[in-house]
């Protein structure tokens, strides 16, 4: 169920449980000619489904800190909520999830997922570049293959394409989604 919004107050329901069968393997036509193979999860696997303890009601939000001290202001909280809305097997791009809110702009969606102390409960994994590319994860953006969309090595981007394909979404070698269908607009 999606959120309900007036002005900075979200209102959320617990994300729905999904298990999906899916084919074991995804075959994408190769650039070069030819085929690429991705695996796929047989069954969707919610990764966002842990026991966290996630603030909801205001005084709570307002008493809480990070493991680093720090205070969650209302713009990473609208987005956290936003976030946990988003069902498994579905992405969305920061510029739709700012958009979505109302406020802030795609690099204040990505500093708040960076910076989330509720993962994997708040989902930041499901969160793609407008592009369809894999995007940013742990302050880390790309998958390391490309010298101009690369910022580290690669492995946290790794680990995030590993995530999603246990949720049924495949990306290609480059970083691009594969099936633009999954992505969810709210």
């Amino acid at each position: 169920m999606p959120a309900i919004r007036s002005k900075s107050i979200v209102a959320l329901s617990k994300p729905a449980e999904t298990t999906t069968k899916r084919n074991l393997t995804l075959k994408v036509r190769a650039s070069g000619g030819g085929e690429v193979v991705y695996p796929v999860a047989e069954a969707r696997e919610d990764c966002s489904k842990c026991d966290i303890f996630y603030p909801t009601d205001e005084a709570s939000r307002k008493a809480f800190l990070t493991t680093k001290g720090k205070k969650v202001t209302p713009h990473q909280w609208a987005v956290y909520d936003f976030t946990r809305t988003i069902p498994c097997g579905r992405i969305t791009t920061y510029k739709d999830l700012c958009d979505a809110l109302g406020q802030g702009s795609p690099r204040s969606v990505g500093s708040a997922l960076r910076n989330n102390p509720f993962a994997p409960y708040v989902p930041c994994h499901r969160i793609i570049a407008s592009n369809l590319y894999i995007g940013g994860f742990f302050g880390e953006w790309g998958t390391g293959k490309d010298e101009k969309l690369r910022k580290g090595n690669g492995v946290q981007c790794h680990k995030k394409m590993e995530m999603l394909a246990k949720e049924g979404i495949a990306f290609s070698r480059e970083g691009y989604l594969v099936d633009k269908g999954l992505v969810w607009r709210g």
